[in-house]
């Protein structure tokens, strides 16, 4: 997956129009962009929209934000979305691998009650919205077999450390979150899945988002959140390996391949050892899965 675009769970119409922006993946939201008072109709309309547009064959993977284990919502929130089979569940406010490992109890006890495969639902984490997560972003490993991703988000986190703002007059974060980013992309490679980058907010501002992206694909990242369907293809596009990168790592694949005793090999003139293998095994295998 490259682009995960959010779409508030409250609006069929919305929903409807992310289904053909493009994205690998729709983050249905029942959580920040949707009221309190509307939570019920939310978690409605988004059921019937897994359950009709859920078999789809040709279709973005459908996860479902829900609210957090403390906020008295997500049972409810499960409730009304796990018997239409979402893909995966983003939960937000994560505080490291045991809140991974609870709600994964809580996915099966309802894969079994709805007669979905054990262990079919995937989850999300966003790890970086408090300053306890941050701290606690080095103990995803094991939490659990459905983590599929590590997120991190700067909003909630500047609420939590009560800041004026996150970000410098040039656009730059500032450094704490800077930090939680990079924590964030430290933590998913311990954990064996994917980082995932956070969202842009200046919907408006394609170069700053284009900029962002690749930034982030230098440091390692393979995705990027996303809140406006005009940020797709500009993510989509940053997120695809290059044919010339792919080319490239067949190069190097194939180096290896022709002295299998070898730990380092020539090519195009560069000494490359087995980093550059491992680099360019994954970036062919993150093609593959585009």
């Amino acid at each position: 997956m490259r682009s995960l675009l959010f779409v508030p769970g409250d609006s069929l119409k919305k929903l409807e129009k992310g289904m053909g922006s493009g994205a690998d993946v729709l983050l249905i939201d029942l959580e920040d962009s949707v009221a309190l008072d509307a939570k019920e109709e939310a978690r409605r309309i988004t059921a019937a929209f897994l359950s009709e547009r859920g078999r789809d064959g040709d279709r973005p993977r459908l996860f479902v934000r829900v609210n957090g284990l403390t906020t008295g919502l997500i049972d409810a929130d499960l409730d009304g979305v796990m018997r239409s089979a979402p893909d995966g569940i983003v939960l937000p406010k994560t505080v490291g691998g045991a809140d991974v490992a609870h709600l994964g109890a809580k996915l099966a006890v309802r894969e079994a009650e709805f007669g979905l495969e054990d262990g079919a639902t995937r989850i999300l984490a966003i790890g970086t919205e408090t300053a306890a997560g941050v701290f606690a972003l080095g103990t995803f490993a094991g939490s659990s077999h459905r983590l599929t991703g590590l997120t991190w988000g700067g909003e909630d986190l500047s609420a939590d450390l009560g800041a004026e703002t996150n970000r410098t007059e040039d656009g730059a974060y500032t450094d704490p979150y800077r930090l939680a980013r990079s924590l964030t992309l430290l933590g998913a490679a311990a954990a064996g899945v994917d980082p995932i980058d956070s969202v842009f907010t200046n919907f408006r501002d394609a170069a700053g988002l284009e900029a962002e992206c690749r930034t982030a694909r230098r440091d390692g990242f393979v995705a990027k959140m996303a809140i406006h369907p005009a940020q797709v293809p500009v993510i989509n596009q940053a997120f695809t390996p290059a044919p010339e990168a792919i080319a490239r790592a067949q190069a190097v694949i194939d180096a290896f391949r022709t002295h299998p005793g070898a730990g380092v090999v020539g090519v195009d003139g560069e000494m490359l050892d087995r980093p550059h293998l491992l680099r360019a095994e994954r970036l062919l295998k993150r093609a593959g899965r585009l």
